[in-house]
């Protein structure tokens, strides 16, 4: 059985080691103190560690569950909002129900899938967008670029020769190239043993709208769909009834304690399903559970992640952040102008995204996705009104 418990391992500490920055940047930028921090994201690993296991015990398939890393980079997006953390919090709590329902109501999780792929993709890449493009601002700022250019480096020969390790190993220079900058007095300040963090739900309406409703469109279409994929392609039929309640469960139950989502993961998936895991189908199931597992070690280290990335450049963290989910950008790009029919629409949708407009007090994803539906209803509407009078 070692197998499958490697390729749970290596699924955990790739999954954790590519993205927490980004997670933690992310609640920071919505109103989270360090504390807070901390404990959104040892919730997070505890909700993983949960579903992962009771998942992998009753279904005895390698059903692999993540945190929403576009989830993370929606939230980074919404810095400078003014956002409250108690309102992104009950944000946070209405994404998780809404996955909930999904799980309980197929018709509204076929209607959410059913929104356009261009604007769905273009919205997640109009958030992408800005962060993908702090690795070359930090190498371009004369006061980092001696830090960050090796991260970058290091990146960019693994991503040639083992794609698989090349945003842990950026981590790790990262790491190295923090210690350097600030020395060791963080280290003093991290918490050796985090603790969760109530925090009471507040519900406002525009950060619903600004927040919660593209977190819960990015997780469902951009981790949750390709999550089901990557299940299908391996043999495994998708168990979207338990996969969507356990998962909307455990967003909404850990966004009390400051987690933003949990969903299913796509790239775990893909280690932990196929061939590489086990030769014996029957036999994955172990990696999940493994994986599973790992996530209470690795959350209990929340402290030292939020004392070290608090201690970096910001734009060093986003930096990081912006190679973690420059594959997703790529994929996103590539859907939102995969149909030619709706390329306008899905450009206007990642412009207005991209751009970061805040109207009435709402963000840019929301705007973008209303505007790029509005755009795309009316040259679909006109296309046919020709096609109809057309000789």
């Amino acid at each position: 059985m070692l197998q499958p418990i490697l390729a749970g391992f290596v699924a955990a500490i790739s999954g954790f080691a590519s993205s927490f920055a980004l997670v933690i940047a992310g609640l920071v930028a919505v109103g989270a103190t360090d504390a807070q921090a901390e404990s959104g994201l040892l919730a997070l690993c505890l909700a993983i560690a949960v579903v992962s296991t009771v998942a992998a015990l009753w279904l005895r398939i390698p059903l692999a569950i993540a945190w929403s890393t576009p989830g993370a980079a929606v939230l980074l997006a919404a810095a400078g909002n003014g956002i409250q953390f108690s309102d992104a919090v009950g944000a946070f709590v209405v994404s998780g129900v809404l996955i909930l329902l999904c799980g309980l109501w197929p018709a509204l999780g076929r209607a959410i899938t059913s929104i356009p792929k261009p604007l769905a993709s273009a919205m997640l890449a109009g958030v992408l967008f800005p962060i993908c493009l702090a690795p070359f601002q930090a190498i371009a700022d004369p006061a980092i670029v001696f830090y960050a250019l090796p991260i970058f480096i290091v990146w960019l020969v693994l991503y040639r020769l083992a794609p698989r390790w090349a945003v842990p190993a950026a981590m790790v220079v990262a790491v190295v190239a923090i210690v350097v900058y600030a020395g060791t007095d963080w280290i003093t300040a991290a918490d050796i043993t985090p603790q969760l963090a109530f925090v009471a739900p507040t519900f406002d309406p525009l950060t619903i709208l600004s927040l919660g409703l593209p977190l819960f469109i990015v997780t469902m279409a951009g981790q949750n769909v390709p999550g089901f994929t990557v299940l299908s392609t391996n043999g495994y039929p998708p168990p979207p009834r338990f996969a969507l309640v356990s998962t909307g469960l455990g967003s909404a139950g850990a966004a009390l304690f400051g987690a933003h989502s949990i969903n299913l993961g796509a790239i775990t998936a893909a280690i932990m399903s196929g061939e590489e895991s086990h030769s014996d189908p029957k036999k994955r199931w172990v990696a999940t559970l493994t994986n599973g597992l790992l996530y209470v070690p690795l959350g209990l280290a929340s402290g030292v992640a939020v004392a070290l990335v608090s201690a970096a450049p910001s734009i060093l963290i986003t930096a990081v952040a912006g190679l973690a989910v420059l594959g997703a950008l790529i994929t996103s790009v590539v859907n939102a102008v995969e149909d030619a029919r709706h390329r306008v629409a899905a450009i206007v949708t990642f412009l207005v995204v991209a751009s970061g407009i805040v109207i009435l007090n709402i963000g840019s994803a929301f705007w973008g996705l209303l505007i790029g539906g509005a755009v795309m209803a009316w040259l679909s509407w006109n296309g046919r009104r020709k096609a109809r009078v057309a000789p």
